[in-house]
């Protein structure tokens, strides 16, 4: 098919009348698109409280672990009596 056709097709097709959507077809998408509205609110929510807990169970960890802190050595016994 070269250009001129495909053209011509395209012309033919949007000249026509659009096909008529039955009646009942926004009530349904209506209902899905509220109810995939209402998932992401409810995934998008969880997400930021798994966030949240993930941020407290790290700070909790950090402050009782204090990784930032050299640990003593163990190599070298004290030097005691001297």
């Amino acid at each position: 098919m070269n250009r001129p056709e495909r053209e011509a097709t395209v012309r033919r097709l949007m000249e026509r009348e659009p096909p008529t959507v039955p009646p009942e077809l926004y009530a349904d998408a209506m209902r899905r698109g509220a109810r995939m509205l209402r998932r992401r609110r409810i995934v998008r929510r969880l997400m930021w409280l798994l966030l949240c807990a993930a941020t407290v169970a790290f700070v909790v960890w950090a402050l009782t672990a204090r990784p930032w802190v050299e640990p003593p050595s163990q190599t070298t016994p004290p030097y005691t009596g001297w």
